[in-house]
């Protein structure tokens, strides 16, 4: 149940957003249920509409800024509805640990520091490896003579054998981790979830769906 002081915090990421009130309904929801039934003070809430990236990144954010600033003088806890909201940064998360606010998300009210900085950590590097893999494709799609932004059929062979060489090489790199489960005796779904438990990361980001796993096993049993 919580209790005390808290600010909130909502956040969107564009001006589109911001103007529609896209997500903001759904976080102060989000905020509204964890405090329902506490002892507790709601005192303060800020809306920031991010415009843009930075090495600063509370400069990008002043009305983050602010709510730090007011959480620190009212000792009030920072509440936000998903940990997202915050960053996907682990500079910016150490930068608002190292600003001794207390802070809580709804969606993983549980996670300490540590696990909060884990977590950024690991969402950081995911977000390299995207941008990466989406580089090497690119260079493998101009190796094989795809002239990117072209239309047309005799365009669309190179691109997909590009994608396809991507995703074979993805689904080696987990032939190991495959190969242990199958000797197991996991099922796919019990796949799914180990994959899901131990935080590896699907194919596109994120967690990991049945359809997904069936694919992998079906890449590493095809004949190469």
């Amino acid at each position: 149940m919580a209790n005390g002081k808290f600010i909130a915090y909502f956040r969107v990421s564009t001006q589109k957003q911001g103007m529609s009130g896209l997500g903001l309904e759904a976080q102060r929801a989000a905020v509204d249920l964890f405090l329902n039934g506490g002892d507790w003070q709601l005192i303060g809430e800020y809306q920031e509409v991010e415009t843009g990236k930075g090495s600063d990144a509370l400069a990008k954010r002043p009305q983050l800024k602010a709510a730090l600033a007011s959480s620190r003088k009212e000792g009030a806890t920072l509440i936000i509805a998903k940990l997202d909201r915050l960053a996907r940064n682990v500079h910016f998360v150490s930068g608002l640990m190292e600003s001794k606010v207390k802070f809580v998300a709804c969606d993983m009210p549980e996670a300490n520091e540590l696990t909060i900085h884990i977590m950024a950590a690991f969402a950081e590097h995911e977000a390299k490896r995207i941008s990466q893999r989406t580089k090497d494709a690119l260079a493998i799609a101009k190796s094989r003579g795809v002239v990117l932004g072209k239309a047309g059929p005799d365009n669309l062979r190179p691109n997909v054998e590009a994608r396809q060489k991507v995703a074979d090489a993805f689904a080696d790199k987990l032939r190991p981790l495959f190969d242990g489960m199958k000797a197991r005796g996991l099922s796919q779904r019990g796949m799914c979830a180990e994959l899901n438990a131990i935080g590896v990361p699907a194919p596109k980001g994120g967690a990991w769906r049945l359809s997904q796993v069936q694919r992998i096993i079906r890449r590493l049993d095809s004949p190469q």
